[in-house]
């Protein structure tokens, strides 16, 4: 009983912990984000929760990030890395339980010793000999074959570091997922620009080639210098390089977003122009209080991080204090099958062990200050990911503040341009203005539709760059801290 009193005694002291008390970090940014005249007057104090499909409301696009998620070898690929991570921080906490075993055993041997032998009876000479028999022993025992009892919470600091590792593994994962979905939906917008920007030059193509014909038969009808069909065919041949062009780029697009999503995409699924898709993004609130950046995956994993250097530190405290170990076996044996489990073959025995580090060359202390380093280590990267995240995101609002202004006069360029155009060539066809004034309103408006596309692409990204400076789909709150099954 004493024993066994001094055993939960022990067992009750297991546990103890030597990590030092963790506090977050202050983040090293701003409270707010910055304002001024780049920025957008922001009045909301948190973002509300989001998905992809609240921000990228196309059908076919939605349907593109989902083949994604679901073949994208890169996901695929961190997925395996926090499987890799649950099983290891399963490995480490099985640790902290005693390992019980049944061991049985059938040993058979021969044993050979030296007699004597007596030439007769009356007390003659005796001569040496041998005797051998073969004997059979069986036993079966069962118990605690190995057990620490943590007093010092070595065991349970390892075990705490290995979770909060297997959880930066999987934040890291939901940020690959992020990075997934917003490589998607800026490839698929380039390709929309890009099928834009082709529609363009074939329509520049066709009416340049009708400049072209108009200006030949002035030529041929004496009214017309040869000067002006070397100018027409100028903006015709511009319009049909950069028509091969275009068509190399819409392929090209595809071929990256189908390496993207995993595998061939539905032509019916591709976008057909950048005014198709533009105004199916929705735009986004910014908070004021910059603490949104906590939400943010590589953040996540980063204090995650944090907190497993933190945890490794009671580790290495620990390794200074006696290392106390426990074995206890009961079983039978006997040499014959038949009395094994009998009374008088039972025995049992219990086996305690204390290891004391004396001298170790400076081992634990090395091991300690290598600790505390990585610890300032985390420290640092944790701050770094902050200030980056804070970065990204003033970076992006900076750009949204000013976008609409500038997409507002791209829109009255093209307006003008095109009107011009229109009246200019009317000008020329009646011989009021010379070919030099019309050619020269068809590259502006040509320029002005191209521009007007890529503003609207620009407009576009802006508002996946800040669904992905945000942080995206997950909302990590700062107690939720979720662990795997045991």
């Amino acid at each position: 009983m004493k024993r066994a009193f001094l055993l939960l005694g022990l067992a009750a002291l297991a546990g103890c912990s030597l990590d030092p008390h963790y506090v977050r970090p202050v983040p090293a940014v701003p409270a707010s984000w910055p304002r001024g005249d780049a920025y957008l007057k922001a009045s909301e104090a948190m973002l509300p929760t989001i998905t992809y499909r609240d921000v990228f409301r196309d059908p076919d696009l939605q349907a593109i990030i989902g083949q994604a998620l679901a073949n994208n070898q890169d996901l695929r690929i961190a997925l395996a890395n926090v499987e890799s991570a649950r099983a290891l921080y399963r490995v480490q906490r099985a640790q902290l339980f005693p390992q019980i075993g049944v061991d049985g055993r059938v040993t058979t041997g021969r044993n050979t010793r030296s007699i004597q032998t007596g030439a007769g009876s009356g007390g003659g000479a005796t001569s040496p000999g041998t005797s051998s028999a073969t004997t059979t022993n069986y036993s079966v025992q069962g118990g605690v074959t190995a057990f620490e009892l943590d007093l010092f919470g070595r065991l349970h600091s390892l075990s705490r570091a290995a979770l909060q590792q297997y959880l930066a593994t999987e934040a890291g994962s939901r940020a690959a997922r992020l990075t997934l979905v917003g490589d998607i939906a800026l490839a698929y917008l380039t390709l929309a620009t890009n099928r834009s920007l082709l529609a363009i030059a074939i329509d520049t193509e066709a009416s340049a080639q009708r400049s072209y014909d108009l200006t030949l038969a002035r030529l041929h009808g004496g009214v017309a210098p040869r000067s002006d069909v070397r100018q027409a065919e100028t903006i015709l041949a511009q319009a049909q390089s950069d028509r091969a062009a275009q068509v190399t780029l819409v392929a090209q697009g595809r071929n990256a977003l189908e390496l993207l999503a995993g595998g061939p995409i539905a032509n019916a699924l591709l976008p057909v122009a950048i005014e198709r898709v533009d105004g199916s993004l929705a735009a986004l609130p910014a908070g004021l209080d910059s603490r949104i950046l906590l939400r943010r995956p590589d953040v996540v994993k980063a204090e995650y991080g944090l907190r497993a250097a933190n945890a490794r530190i009671g580790a290495a405290r620990a390794a200074f204090f006696p290392t106390i170990g426990l074995t206890a076996l009961a079983g039978f044996a006997s040499t014959a099958l038949t009395s094994l489990f009998t009374g008088n073959a039972f025995s049992w025995s219990v086996v305690p062990t204390a290891t004391l580090p004396i001298f170790d060359g400076g081992a634990n202390r090395g091991n300690l200050q290598y600790a505390r380093a990585q610890q300032q280590l985390a420290t640092a990267q944790y701050q770094r990911a902050i200030q980056t995240a804070f970065r990204e995101v003033a970076d992006v609002l900076a750009r949204q503040g000013t976008i609409g202004d500038q997409f507002s006069a791209q829109s009255r360029l093209e307006a003008a341009a095109q009107d011009a155009n229109t009246l200019e060539y009317a000008r020329y066809r009646e011989g009021i203005d010379p070919f030099l004034n019309a050619l020269d309103t068809q590259r502006t408006l040509y320029s002005a539709r191209r521009a007007m596309a890529q503003a609207r692409l620009t407009r576009a990204e802006n508002l996946v760059s800040l669904y992905q400076a945000l942080g995206g789909d997950t909302l990590v709150g700062d107690t939720a801290t979720p662990g795997p099954a045991a």
